[in-house]
């Protein structure tokens, strides 16, 4: 028995060297995945909060109060009070705070890192003056799980259409069902827009389910059309599936795909504001951010749950995961491969 267990763990170890595709991205993922938060979120230390200043000038005066030398606040100039309060509203920046004209500051009262910046404000504050004045943000103070169910729900959309479609195509590619299909009339792109379709429906369904379900139980926040969130819906999860067909049109093994989709998963769950804003983060960061079909889904439903914008609103991400959705479907129906040699 033990001979016949070792043979098995040795077919299969070798089996995995001469895969090199998928020993490689083995290799290579994660130390791409490291090098990505490094270049993203890295830097002198570990920023866990992000203040707005109001002033004109872009560079902080860290003379100007002891608080801008607080460690693992990321600090970002702002000349537009209004738009910065309605991102403070909207967790998108965890305190803003004016030393120049009006020496006060604002903070949502439901954010919990908005709390802790706030006590370490008022500690600092308290060794010079002791003078900043807590305003009142004008328009509603959304809560945390207002803001970040969009992304939980966007978040589960991702993982459904891509590892849904690609990672079964390679299946249906290694077994052999591709080549027996292709001995029949169906082009690889009937093939694709079924298998669009198909995700479609399914995701779109559980989707639907999960947010009325956590819209009746916890009453959370759906200022806009609900019919335009679906058309945002349905061209996403489109783009996301047409993502994971790209990925799988030539694939043949599955291990080798798990490491694409994951490559293409972690960034893009990481960038695409999920869990928290990127309103701190560099240009740079938040410019490559814009090339994942998720960052304008989660931009697209915020703007109409939380603010009850229109389709006049949102029209420019909408018409870029079109664009996203038909050239992941083109060049998957081009490369599509139907053998697995």
């Amino acid at each position: 028995m033990l001979k016949r267990i070792l043979a098995i763990f040795k077919a299969r170890n070798l089996e995995f060297i001469r895969d090199r595709g998928t020993m490689a991205w083995n290799i290579l993922l994660p130390i791409a995945l490291m090098a990505g938060l490094s270049l993203a979120f890295g830097g002198d230390g570990r920023t866990q909060y992000t203040v707005g200043v109001v002033q004109q000038a872009e560079v902080i005066d860290r003379a100007e109060h002891p608080f801008l030398e607080t460690q693992y606040i990321r600090f970002v100039t702002v000349d537009d009070v209004a738009v910065a309060m309605r991102k403070v509203a909207r967790h998108q920046l965890d305190l803003l705070v004016d030393f120049e004209e009006g020496n006060e500051y604002w903070v949502n009262p439901s954010s919990p890192k908005g709390y802790f910046v706030e006590l370490a404000l008022l500690q600092t504050d308290s060794l010079v003056n002791g003078s900043l004045q807590k305003s009142e943000i004008d328009g509603d103070a959304i809560d945390y799980v207002d803001w970040v169910l969009p992304g939980i729900l966007g978040m589960n959309m991702m993982f459904s259409c891509l590892f849904g479609v690609g990672y079964v195509v390679v299946r249906y590619r290694k077994n052999g069902f591709l080549k027996r299909l292709r001995a029949t009339p169906v082009r690889p792109l009937e093939f694709i827009i079924a298998q669009v379709a198909s995700r479609l429906m399914l995701t779109m369904t559980i989707t639907a389910i999960i947010f009325i379900g956590t819209h009746w139980a916890l009453g959370t926040r759906m200022d806009g059309s609900y019919l335009l969130l679906l058309l945002i819906g349905l061209l996403g999860a489109v783009s996301l599936v047409s993502m994971g067909l790209l990925v799988a049109s030539r694939v043949t093994s599955e291990e080798l795909a798990g490491g694409l989709l994951n490559m293409i998963n972690w960034p893009m769950m990481l960038l695409s504001g999920v869990w928290f804003s990127l309103e701190g983060a560099g240009q740079l960061v938040q410019s490559a951010a814009k090339i994942f079909p998720l960052t304008h889904i989660l931009d697209a439903a915020r703007a109409v749950i939380l603010d009850g914008a229109g389709l006049a609103d949102v029209w420019v991400s909408l018409a870029v995961l079109v664009a996203m959705s038909a050239v992941f479907l083109g060049l998957g129906a081009r490369f599509f491969r139907w053998d697995p040699a």
